[in-house]
């Protein structure tokens, strides 16, 4: 497998918690950090979805992250916090249950994830990052997020 980022230079990150693991996001696709608010269900939506909400007047997807990586669902609580990410031109909630730090990273860093085989559930993950005695997991929002689920 080739290295996760080609491009030396710092890379920043922002550092979120979902069910006890780290993971992170380039700042760049970030618009918005704020509290949980009640959203409303959309029909035969993916389980990931928890439903829509209202961002200024914009209907706003927002997705349980953990359920989207293969972790146990999450339930929403007023700890949990929503990521406003943007894919694209498209904005979208993603349900974390922290914002840790901003990192910066060096791109020489980031290193590629081991191969699994299997399921295919690697194109959700840009790279992996040790700090210290933990391991970051980069994540690739485009394919974590596929746009046919986000059209709904």
């Amino acid at each position: 497998m080739e290295a996760a980022e080609s491009s030396p230079g710092a890379h920043e990150l922002i550092s979120i918690r979902v069910d006890e693991q780290l993971f992170a996001l380039d700042i760049m696709t970030v618009r918005e950090i704020r509290g949980w608010s009640a959203s409303t269900p959309l029909p035969h939506a993916p389980a990931y979805v928890l439903g829509m909400i209202n961002l200024r007047g914009a209907v706003l997807p927002v997705l349980d992250l953990s359920s989207r990586l293969g972790l146990p669902p999450r339930s929403p609580d007023a700890s949990s916090v929503v990521v406003v990410a943007e894919l694209g031109d498209r904005p979208v909630g993603l349900l974390v249950d922290a914002v840790c730090d901003i990192i910066t990273v060096d791109g020489a860093h980031i290193q590629a994830p081991p191969e699994l085989g299997g399921d295919g559930g690697a194109e959700m993950v840009r790279g992996v990052i040790t700090l210290g005695d933990e391991i970051v997991t980069l994540l690739n929002l485009e394919n974590a997020l596929p746009a046919v689920d986000l059209a709904a």
